[in-house]
């Protein structure tokens, strides 16, 4: 049987195929609007996957932002390169959330978009994220699925069977126990956006 990485590295070249359409690209426009980033600002995009988010991070960054996007699976990179590489404020790279590579109090924004179920010590990288955050700066923790819809979906694959969202109250606790606060979490059909800031 595959583990994750395996699993999200044979799924990369048909990932966009079987899962970009127009509902999710407009759903994702509008959940980045609600994301109040600013022109100028750097947002990190763990798990980015083969960047779905990038396009509409980089519109409300502008030309004079930067979007950092990571992922831990190459193939994911690879396609992601290929679509992204070009583009003068993207920069990619394949890093863990567990374990990233960079200087403390970087980011202004970390997004996780239909990440947080797959993380294997959620704890640990919440504290990473934590800590690559600047003062003030902001976490959003989204995906376009509730978290009982998150929970049928992945049943359908062995793989990720168990990957779930923890609960509201768990949530609210491992983001306090890594330092964030300002914690407000929606969750309902077609919708799950967990929002929190770093002091």
């Amino acid at each position: 049987m595959k583990n994750r990485k395996e699993y999200f590295n044979a799924s990369a070249a048909t990932w966009d195929q079987r899962y970009q359409n127009r509902e999710l690209t407009d759903f994702i426009g509008q959940l980045v609007s609600t994301f109040n980033l600013k022109p100028g600002q750097k947002v990190l995009d763990v798990g980015t996957g083969t960047g779905i988010l990038i396009p509409y991070l980089l519109k409300a960054v502008g030309p004079t932002g930067h979007v950092m996007a990571v992922d831990y699976a190459e193939k994911m990179v690879e396609i992601c390169k290929a679509k992204y590489a070009s583009v003068p404020n993207v920069s990619l790279g394949i890093q863990r959330a567990e374990n990233l590579d960079f200087p403390p109090e970087s980011f202004d924004a970390v997004t996780c978009f239909g990440l947080f179920p797959h993380l294997e010590n959620k704890e640990a990288a919440l504290k990473q994220l934590n800590r690559v955050l600047k003062p003030g700066g902001k976490l959003i923790i989204a995906h376009a699925l509730s978290s009982e819809e998150i929970k049928a979906h992945h049943r359908t694959v062995s793989v990720v069977a168990h990957d779930v969202l923890p609960d509201k109250a768990e949530m609210k606790r491992l983001l306090k126990q890594a330092g964030f606060t300002g914690i407000q979490i929606t969750d309902e059909p077609g919708r799950y956006v967990c929002l929190s800031s770093k002091p």
